[in-house]
């Protein structure tokens, strides 16, 4: 018999079970990384909605000069005036440019809290295809304003709100689907590592943009626009909510016991004396899997098997009662103040640089990626320590903790040369974007399968969504305060930012002392079982 090639051994060393979950988990991947692809042209498109008019008394000669000569290598389109695109070539553009980015945030924060109710009483592929069209439409709508010359401000921050509102429907379907393919086992260190399609989301949509910013701006919208409701269409092919919907076995978690019943490695139920936990109702990602001698003799419990039907019966948890979840307000009020930091750093990160550094708009565009370069690290970090050591509240708490004088030290050597600054960058980016990754994934995840729940899976939706709404909160509110406050001082910004940082930490100071005297319980339950303690006690 011929020896199987290389690549058909590889193949077939993985079981149906692990193809179909690496499948979701690089499904889930993309589908999110095109969320935030069609949310980066707005961020690239300001400096061609406005630009240094040449025309203005306020205008030196030497930005004068380097106008012309940018207007020599291009021919300028027809609809497009000599400062930029009306209504944003007048002298309040920051002010009509921010109200774009608040409008959408805005919108994001609040649409988060109604989309994850929504999507718990909906199947979460037709939820989820249904807003990724609708969010193409409405960014190609946005690009639409170039090729149909309008220039009313109302078209452009309704086009805004609406993407906003649109695309709250993706993070809570995502967070939903990989938890329930996932265990707890390893879920810091695997959603770590997908956590990552924020950032290729913000890299692809950044090269896609700029390619058409300068010639015909349209298309900066209408491309990303098109993609994500191309990848709406392959979610509503491919989607699997649930591993049980296709006779997949679901992962055990770690906590579950349970015996391996030799090579065949099948589950097989502990005997349970204990009258009253047999009645209590099964984790829902535990499965039984029998084998055919026991399969005829061994009937399973009704409660153990959930199938996609019944699964859309179940009663889906209300808003309050999520909010009741232990752990669910402690992170939500926690990521509003880490997610205030991220998205300064997001929106003023660029001008800062240029500022200090003294580059131009493109090198410190390109310089900026830095810091997400380092949150990738970060939350990949965040995730493998988590799972480590089992707690999650402890692992943020410690990163907040370096991060708050960290951005001191980057308020101060980012001044002392560029090697510095690209260094801080990314030590500041790990430690700012590591708890938001890992509250915002593994912590949403775990929360929504607490054991407080008594086996409803459909919480997941409705506790992401409010996490991650508090969180919106944030962003929406960081921007704005660097705004107001970056005219009195960078330095000021910096202040308010490492008191955001305290403050997250504040709040999950309960979290965290809870965690502890856990441990502390179980080291002292260890120790008094010990021979030489029983002995002594004995004596």
């Amino acid at each position: 018999m011929a020896q199987l090639p290389p690549g058909i051994r590889f193949i077939t060393s993985f079981s149906r079970d692990q193809w179909y979950r690496a499948f979701i988990f690089s499904l889930t991947f993309l589908l999110y990384a095109s969320f935030h692809l069609s949310r980066k042209p707005i961020s690239i498109v300001k400096g061609e909605l406005h630009k240094h008019c040449a025309a203005s008394h306020e205008v030196e000669l030497n930005s004068y000069k380097e106008y012309a000569a940018q207007i020599q290598s291009a021919k300028k389109p027809s609809n497009v005036s000599q400062c930029g695109w009306e209504p944003f070539d007048k002298n309040n553009y920051k002010q009509l440019l921010g109200a774009l980015d608040y409008s959408f945030l805005c919108a994001y924060a609040v649409g988060m809290y109604l989309s994850g109710l929504i999507g718990e009483r909906l199947p979460i592929r037709y939820y989820l295809t249904v807003g990724m069209l609708a969010s193409g439409l409405f960014t190609a709508m946005f690009g639409l304003g170039y090729f149909c010359n309008i220039h009313n401000l109302w078209f452009y921050i309704m086009a805004q709100i609406a993407n906003g509102l649109v695309q709250t429907t993706g993070w809570p379907s995502v967070v939903t689907c990989i938890g329930n393919w996932f265990g707890k086992g390893r879920r810091g260190l695997i959603m770590g590592i997908w956590n990552s399609h924020t950032s290729v989301g913000n890299i692809l949509g950044s090269l896609i943009a700029a390619y058409w910013v300068s010639t015909c701006w349209g298309l900066s919208f209408m491309v990303p626009g098109v993609i994500i409701a191309v990848m709406g269409i392959v979610c509503f092919l491919f989607l699997i909510e649930h591993p049980k919907d296709i006779s997949c076995s679901c992962t055990l978690s770690s906590s579950s016991k349970a015996f391996l019943n030799g090579a065949s490695r099948f589950r097989v139920p502990m005997p349970n004396l204990n009258t009253k936990e047999t009645s209590k109702p099964q984790d829902p990602e535990v499965q039984h899997l029998l084998t055919d001698s026991e399969n005829s003799s061994t009937s399973l419990n009704p409660s153990t098997v959930v199938t996609g039907e019944s699964r859309h019966r179940t009663a889906a948890i209300s808003f309050f009662g999520a909010l009741r979840i232990p752990g669910v307000i402690e992170f939500s009020l926690c990521l509003l103040f880490a997610k205030l930091v991220s998205y300064t750093f997001l929106f003023w990160l660029p001008l800062y640089i240029t500022n200090v550094e003294h580059l131009d708009a493109k090198r410190a565009g390109d310089l900026s990626t830095l810091f997400d370069v380092g949150g990738i690290f970060g939350g990949i970090l965040a995730g493998l320590i988590s799972d480590r050591l089992e707690k999650r509240a402890s692992t943020c708490g410690m990163m907040l903790l370096l991060a708050a004088p960290t951005l001191y030290m980057f308020s101060t050597v980012s001044k002392m040369g560029l090697e510095a600054t690209i260094v801080m960058l990314l030590i500041s980016g790990a430690l700012v974007n590591g708890p938001y990754a890992l509250i915002t994934t593994a912590v949403s995840a775990d929360l929504g399968t607490h054991k407080s729940l008594k086996g409803n899976a459909r919480a997941l939706s409705t506790v992401t969504a409010i996490i991650d709404g508090t969180g919106s909160v944030g962003a929406a509110l960081g921007p704005l305060l660097a705004g107001l406050i970056s005219p009195s001082g960078w330095n000021n910004v910096f202040y308010m930012l490492m008191m955001a940082d305290a403050c997250a930490l504040l709040f999950l100071l309960r979290l965290i002392q809870k965690e502890l005297w856990c441990n502390a319980d179980h080291t002292l339950m260890f120790l008094i079982k010990m021979p030489m303690f029983s002995k002594n006690k004995s004596n």
